[in-house]
């Protein structure tokens, strides 16, 4: 038994895409992570912060994007979304799926915030370096471990949707741009992301 503890047009919008990419059956229940009052106190038990996403899998619970998505392709191999151990993509891979949390993700707050802070003193670095980093290696290759779709692209593909034509705070350039429209035209993505986008928009007409 899976259940996915998620809100619509949140940062869990990245692991329900891996869902339906995995296409394994899971429950719903939805967390309303923007209530006045905050979430409910029952969630606390599930994630500490009341933040989403979270899963608890045959009993285990497990939170953090990153670790949700490495849990759910080596419990689910034969969808294909992870290297597997002993591939030389899989250290790639695992950077990849750690890096859009821990750097990419908080740079793109950073930046879109206007925080000011000095670059050596945190984890994550630069806006300008986390971008060049990602263009860099995008302009290698299709994908962001080489020339397949992986975990790792759910990742970055959600993170640039996001910063690009959501936010609107990441530069559009060519190799960006090729690539987001490569991963947005899964049928995964509108199944979930485009969905969520959908339902969000209804709610504020």
């Amino acid at each position: 038994m899976l259940t996915f503890f998620h809100a619509p047009h949140s940062r869990s919008s990245a692991i329900h895409w891996l869902l339906a990419e995995l296409g394994i059956p899971f429950e719903t229940r939805i967390v309303d992570i923007r209530a006045a009052g905050g979430v409910p106190v029952s969630y606390r038990s599930i994630q500490a912060h009341g933040k989403v996403p979270a899963i608890v899998h045959d009993g285990i619970t497990v939170t953090e994007r990153a670790a949700i998505a490495i849990h759910l392709c080596d419990a689910f191999p034969d969808a294909g979304m992870a290297p597997p151990v002993g591939d030389r993509r899989r250290g790639p891979y695992l950077s990849w799926l750690t890096y859009v949390d821990a750097v990419l993700d908080p740079a793109i707050t950073a930046h879109m915030n206007r925080w000011q802070y000095e670059p050596r003193g945190v984890a994550f670095g630069t806006f300008d370096d986390a971008l060049a980093h990602v263009e860099r290696t995008l302009a290698a290759s299709p994908y962001i471990t080489g020339e397949s779709f992986t975990a790792a692209d759910v990742a970055l593909g959600s993170a640039l949707y996001w910063g690009l034509d959501i936010l609107k705070v990441i530069p559009e350039t060519p190799v960006l741009r090729g690539y987001l429209d490569r991963v947005s035209r899964r049928s995964a993505f509108h199944r979930t992301i485009g969905e969520d986008l959908a339902e969000s928009a209804a709610e504020a007409a």
